[in-house]
């Protein structure tokens, strides 16, 4: 073999060593490496209620299983986000119930602009003009409505022979016709206030979307605007001449600002009031109990009809998903899926029909609704204003003015002066403060770091051997940040979240974590990996295998659980999930109050709490 076939077999051999070495070197990756993969990879969605965690998010994930979608329960407030985005903290894709352009503007730099997506395309124009900003972008999307109207005993009417309002002239008409016979025509709970709120802008819904009426909103809510924006001199006078007129009509009293929730469904129930101010939902709930029950719109004054809606929630996405290609198509493949038909149906209440907002969802209407279905089609379903101003002003004028203190012109120049008053400093005093913050997305080795620290910082709070909480315990990332009081309490999912403590053996505890882990009937199934148990004081193993899980292992301080240890232990899940908790009979309160967040919210309040470092509690294989 001459010197020339030797060169080039070891220039062969040695090009084979060198490419099986890059080989086995992109085959290895650092634990870091891995993570930072699963951080691409997941798109978090918050969730304002955990209601959605159970029924919606597990349906969306199933539509979408090449998608690592993490599902968090955050808080139905936009003060919640403010705080995440101004600490680098603003998840994915947000949702809000409780929501007003107005209260989002300082937002709308860190949002995605929607308005040239087909998402945005298919929702009505009637109902997308509520959400453009100034300048036509669209940051926030509507899901299905909930329907506000009055629901009306019909029993009465064909009792007494009156007949059933078809407009404002006749619904006053029937209320007098009531209180002939010793029957309140109407009344609702004015001790709330989104009733107070409501009911003002209901009687002026025709008024509140014409041009002047839509001018003004969107000067209102422009996110360009730093100055403080009143009522208009064109719509809102009107508005409270037409409460004063209802208030005239239908007698409403000081004594009705004592009516709650409760109070108004015990005089419903028991013949004594015709019709009242609430959801859709009280239709089928009434209809279930024997009583013959339909829903109305508001009339107008002109003769138009109106339902008063709010989305269940309204939806937005972060702008910097623009960055990465890959991440923006998958988190609007999850936007799609969320605005879904059968995504939607999954959020409404038992009984309640589907009113979408959108032209891709076709109209689903019971029987429920059967009388206002031709103001369904005409798209009168009027989105209320709701910033946190009209809610407090809404409730302290609209009461005064039911109490006789308020005229019409009084109430407009008392809620225009509050509108334009500055705010008053908010109690910003620091509760606590995290010098590190941690990621919220679950990583196959080791768990939630965010979860991790807030159960290891709560089992010490509880005073107990091990925490085990289902997954939507904890709203999200822990931030390096100074935390005030309602921040620090926003922690903590606020959706009744409960705690219960019990001595355990060794083998009970390994139950219970399975049951957990694994799901059982009548409780919550994990749906995914981010859905899967926190635990503190104990350590598991899991196997993960189409799309369901398997406890394969329990350790403590290092060793194997043995089934004759003893241990105290807290469980945090809301009271659904507690009351298919295994062995949960024998469980008793963790102290006095069980409301998780209460306690939590005592904890810090004093300030000086301190939170605990993060552990590997979970090894997924």
């Amino acid at each position: 073999m001459d010197k020339r076939t030797l060169h080039r077999m070891f220039s062969a051999l040695m090009a084979l060593v060198m490419a099986v070495s890059l080989l086995t070197g992109c085959g290895t990756k650092s634990a870091e490496q891995v993570q930072e993969q699963e951080d691409a990879q997941t798109i978090q969605v918050y969730l304002w209620t955990t209601s959605l965690y159970e029924n919606y998010a597990p349906y969306i994930q199933a539509q979408l299983p090449d998608v690592n979608i993490e599902f968090i329960v955050g808080n139905n407030d936009l003060d919640f986000y403010k705080f995440l985005q101004q600490n680098g903290g603003l998840p994915d894709i947000i949702t809000c119930c409780r929501f007003s352009l107005h209260d989002a503007a300082p937002l709308k730099d860190s949002l995605m602009n929607l308005a040239l997506t087909n998402e945005a395309g298919a929702v009505y124009n009637t109902y997308l003009n509520s959400f453009k900003n100034e300048d036509g972008s669209v940051n926030w999307l509507p899901v299905c409505a909930d329907a506000h109207g009055f629901v009306v005993n019909r029993s009465l009417f064909e009792q007494y022979d009156i007949p059933l309002p078809t407009d404002y002239e006749s619904f006053v008409s029937a209320c007098q016709a009531f209180e002939k016979v010793g029957i309140r025509g109407f009344t609702a709970d004015y001790a709330y206030d989104y009733t107070c709120m409501e009911t003002l802008q209901g009687l002026s819904a025709t008024e509140l979307t014409t041009t002047e009426g839509r001018k003004w909103r969107t000067a209102y809510s422009d996110p360009a605007s730093t100055a403080r924006v009143g009522l208009d001199n064109a719509v809102w006078p009107g508005a409270f001449e037409r409460m004063e007129q209802f208030i005239q009509d239908t007698h409403l009293t000081a004594d009705d600002l004592a009516q709650t929730y409760d109070d108004v469904m015990d005089l419903y129930r028991n013949g004594e009031v015709a019709m009242y101010f609430g959801t859709s939902a009280g239709v089928k709930m009434f209809q279930d109990e024997g009583i013959d029950t339909t829903f109305l719109p508001f009339f107008s004054q002109n003769g138009e009809k109106w339902i008063m809606t709010t989305p269940y929630f309204q939806v937005a996405l972060n702008r910097e998903l623009e960055q990465d290609t890959a991440r923006r198509s998958n988190a609007m493949k999850v936007l799609n899926v969320m605005l879904s038909e059968e995504a939607q149906s999954r959020i409404i209440s038992d009984g309640q029909d589907l009113l979408s907002y959108s032209q891709n969802v076709p109209l689903r209407m019971t029987e429920y609704l059967k009388d206002v279905r031709t103001v369904v089609e005409e798209n009168h379903m009027y989105i209320r204003i709701a910033s946190n101003d009209f809610f407090a002003i809404s409730k302290d004028v609209v009461s005064k003015m039911i109490a006789g203190e308020y005229t019409a012109k009084q109430a407009y120049r008392a809620f225009n002066t509050q509108l334009l008053a500055e705010d008053t400093p908010a109690d910003d005093e620091i509760v606590l403060t995290s010098g590190k913050g941690y990621s919220n997305v679950f990583h196959a080795d080791g768990g939630n770091a965010a979860f991790s620290v807030m159960a290891n910082t709560l089992r010490g709070v509880y005073g107990t051997d091990v925490l085990l909480a289902t997954a939507n315990s904890f709203t999200g990332s822990v931030l390096q940040a100074d935390y005030n009081k309602k921040m620090a309490a926003s922690m903590i999912m606020p959706n009744g979240l409960m705690s219960r403590r019990r001595t355990m053996t060794g083998a009970e505890l390994k139950e219970t974590v399975r049951a957990f882990v694994e799901g059982w009937e009548g409780g919550f199934v994990p749906f995914n990996r981010g859905s899967l148990p926190v635990v503190s004081g104990i350590a598991l193993e899991v196997k993960e295998e189409n799309g369901s899980y398997t406890l394969t292992g329990i350790t403590r301080n290092g060793q194997p659980l043995r089934d004759d240890d003893t241990v105290t232990v807290t469980c945090l899940a809301t009271e659904k999930q507690m009351a298919a908790l295994p062995a949960s009979e024998s469980g008793t309160s963790a102290g006095e109050d069980t409301w998780v967040k209460n306690t939590w919210r005592d904890h810090v309040s004093g300030g000086g709490a301190a939170l605990a470092e993060p552990e590997n509690y979970i090894t997924l294989r």
